[in-house]
């Protein structure tokens, strides 16, 4: 819609000069994607994002308070197709995060790619969503107490494997956000999607097949994936591109405190990954039996 309005202006002659200067800004002076400066409490609390959430419907679960004296790295799981829980969950009000944690300010972390989409960008900014870089993480995270960031930790990889019924997350090689919590002393806070994978549908791709082939190639050229999926149309349930209703739970866990250091070893890393990866063990073993009951197999953590 972002891009279809803006070529609707591009037929304007009269307004070519300042379409120009806009795209220079784009592209060459604004850097609000990397400070997540844009924030608009008002813009996340429309009425309009409570309409988006009720849809699943999406909602929050809080398992413990997170004092806002300290930063944050919530690390979220799974990706599924587009993480619309995600989006609900830190990027607006709906699912009332504010009132959960009060004085934590989040910013839901993308692909760079997003910012040059004219339009488009200036709504996910002022939602409070910024660039998924080392450098926005630090900026971000450089502000001190109660600034958070959100990461899709499994990204396109994990995109691919995002079916209905599974939680095969890719986590195991997955440092770099490890790394960077505790190079700003940051709390890292593992989140549980319960549902994400289960909006849309998605065709067979497993390894070794020509599909999956093909979107692994297009991953390492242009840095995201394009799963060939499905969800459900305006007037039948069967095909379409919105999504299921189907419920989505966001289950935010434990915090896991760590120690800052400018430079930590790889064992300090590995040994908070393990850490990591057990109080999000701990979260699907909890609440799976609630809310996953049509789970076709396990969490399985891969590559």
């Amino acid at each position: 819609m972002s891009c279809f309005v803006f070529l609707m202006l591009c037929s304007i002659p009269a307004l070519w000069p300042f379409l120009v200067v806009y795209l220079i800004w784009i592209f060459y002076i604004d850097t609000s994607p990397a400070y997540g400066s844009r924030l608009s409490p008002w813009f996340r609390s429309l009425k309009i994002w409570q309409y988006f959430a009720e849809y699943y419907p999406a909602s929050l679960q809080k398992e413990c308070d997170l004092p806002a004296d300290r930063p944050y790295v919530f690390g979220y799981h799974p990706h599924g197709i587009i993480g619309m829980g995600a989006l609900a969950t830190f990027a607006t009000e709906a699912t009332g995060f504010s009132k959960a944690f009060p004085g934590i300010k989040p910013h839901l972390l993308t692909l760079t790619n997003n910012f040059h989409v004219p339009l488009y960008r200036e709504l996910i900014l002022a939602l409070g969503i910024s660039s998924v870089s080392r450098q926005s993480c630090s900026n971000i995270l450089s502000r001190g107490a109660g600034q958070a960031i959100t990461i899709v930790v499994g990204g396109a990889a994990e995109s691919l494997s995002a079916r209905p019924g599974t939680a095969d997350l890719t986590l195991k090689r997955r440092l770099g956000f490890i790394k960077v919590a505790i190079q700003h002393g940051a709390d890292l806070v593992p989140v549980f999607s319960f549902g994400e994978n289960d909006i849309y549908n998605q065709m067979p791709n497993e390894k070794g097949t020509t599909i999956y082939a093909l979107q692994k190639k297009f991953q390492n050229m242009f840095g995201f994936t394009l799963p060939l999926f499905h969800g459900r149309g305006l007037l039948n349930y069967n095909l379409g591109l919105m999504p299921y209703r189907r419920r989505i739970v966001s289950v935010i866990g434990r915090p896991i405190h760590v120690q800052r250091c400018e430079k930590p070893p790889l064992e300090e890393i590995e040994r908070v990954q393990q850490k990591y990866i057990e109080e999000l063990t701990r979260i699907w073993n909890t609440y799976k039996d609630e809310f996953a009951k049509t789970r076709l197999r396990e969490l399985s953590i891969v590559d």
